[in-house]
């Protein structure tokens, strides 16, 4: 059974991962890192990862942008591999990230969501049947406490879409400052915040007098907590440092 590690494990996807692996056999949770120790759970909990002493078969990341550097240091000198469920890196820290899988594996999904990953392949057949012809936009749904915009989701889908197309798109974020028709080579993603949406992502195909729309929606962290501790299992059995993704947890 593999032995997990979970970083940023009180917080609200922190604490959902932890009662995914209580409910499974698959895996055991032997530590958490957080600097918030304050709440009571089954295992030890540490401010600083580097505290802890005991061994490790893979470490949930779903602590936030911050604490990667701390993080990565550890688990290169511990040789943990890490699954990083965080998203808005800098190019800085994407740049921390590939040198840091050149020493240990590392599992990096923008979305841990079997179905999300499905809706990206789903986006790619669309682009080759429908081609240049249509006018691609995304649309990203969070809750109000949500940091980064747009979701690493929304720029998965349209990465997806622009390696189906014939020509390098440009992202468009914003529309309000600019006074001219929209340019076929464009994608145009727009983010809501509000409430407690968990998280819904639309791509629309909008063409002659004809809209196909392609959408997910998660009604609860659980399903991305379920995909991080599968990453984790997976991850526990690599045996050469790089960096991994659904397509190699999916066997594609």
């Amino acid at each position: 059974m593999p032995k997990i590690i979970i970083s940023g494990c009180n917080g609200r996807m922190g604490q959902t991962v932890a009662r995914i692996c209580a409910e499974d056999s698959r895996a055991q949770v032997v530590a958490g890192f957080d600097l918030n120790a304050g709440k009571e759970n089954s295992f030890p909990v540490f401010r600083h990862p580097m505290e802890y002493t005991g061994r490790a078969d893979a470490v949930i990341d779903f602590s936030g942008t911050g604490a990667l550097t701390d993080l990565l240091s550890c688990c290169v000198a511990r040789a943990f591999p890490v699954v990083l469920c965080t998203t808005g890196y800098s190019d800085e820290q994407l740049a921390q990230i590939r040198q840091a899988s050149e020493k240990i594996s590392i599992f990096k999904s923008a979305n841990m969501s079997l179905g999300v990953n499905l809706l990206a392949e789903l986006v790619k057949k669309a682009v080759h049947v429908l081609g240049a012809r249509f006018d691609i936009e995304i649309i990203e749904r969070h809750h109000n406490t949500k940091v980064d915009a747009p979701s690493g989701t929304a720029l998965l889908l349209a990465d997806a879409a622009n390696e189906a197309l014939p020509f390098d798109a440009e992202y468009v974020f914003e529309r309000q400052s600019v006074r001219k028709p929209r340019g076929k080579q464009e994608i145009g993603i727009s983010a809501i915040r509000g409430g407690t949406i968990v998280g819904e992502h639309s791509v629309i195909f909008a063409g002659l007098d004809e809209v196909i729309e392609l959408k997910h929606t998660a009604y609860s962290r659980d399903v991305f907590a379920a995909g991080a501790v599968a990453a984790a299992i997976y991850l526990a059995d690599v045996k050469e440092p790089g960096i991994y993704t659904m397509d190699h947890l999916l066997g594609k």
